[in-house]
Parts: structure tokens; sequence; C-alpha cells
């Protein structure tokens, strides 16, 4: 920790020369008691539009590719020959 944070913090906060203080607002504002546009708003949240199902449904088709490009890379690494690379260098046999 710096330690003009630390002398800071041992000073007590100075007065806004506005005279606003945020955290009195804060507190005064909180959470209304009854929100009129609470039941027009309840459907983003549920069903087909909750925040799981928006995510699952984000990238259709990863799960399927990331599946079949695995096996594809499995499939190529075991059984595909390589003929290109296991010879060194350049000569008459590489053509």
């Amino acid at each position: 920790m710096y330690p003009s944070r630390i002398l800071r913090a041992s000073r007590p906060e100075k007065p806004n020369i506005t005279g606003f203080d945020i955290k009195k607002l804060v507190a005064a504002t909180g959470q209304p008691k009854y929100d009129p546009w609470e039941r027009a708003e309840a459907w983003r949240y549920t069903g087909t539009f909750s925040r799981w199902n928006r995510f699952k449904n984000s990238l259709p088709g990863l799960g399927i590719a990331t599946v079949a490009f695995a096996a594809y890379c499995t499939y190529e690494h075991f059984f595909l020959k390589n003929d290109h690379h296991d010879e060194k260098g350049h000569g008459e046999a590489h053509h």
C-alpha cells in the first residue's frame, strides 16, 4: 500500500464546497416501495428470455461444432498418414 493512501485515510474528509453529499442521496433514494412498471417488465426475465436461456441460445451450434472438431482432430492425428514431413530435407524422393 502506498504511504500517501495511508496518510489520506487518517485525515477526516473535507466537506464538499457545494454542500452536496452523495452518501445522503443514495440513502434517501433507495429502492421504491412500489414499481408501477414491474408487471410490464416481468416478461424480460422469465421463460425464453431468462438469463440462462439467452446465454444457452446465443451460440446454438457451438457444442456440436466443438465435438465434431475434436473428433476430426483425433481422427487426423491417429489415422491419417503424414508423408510430407517424415523425410529430412528435400531430395528426389520428395516428389
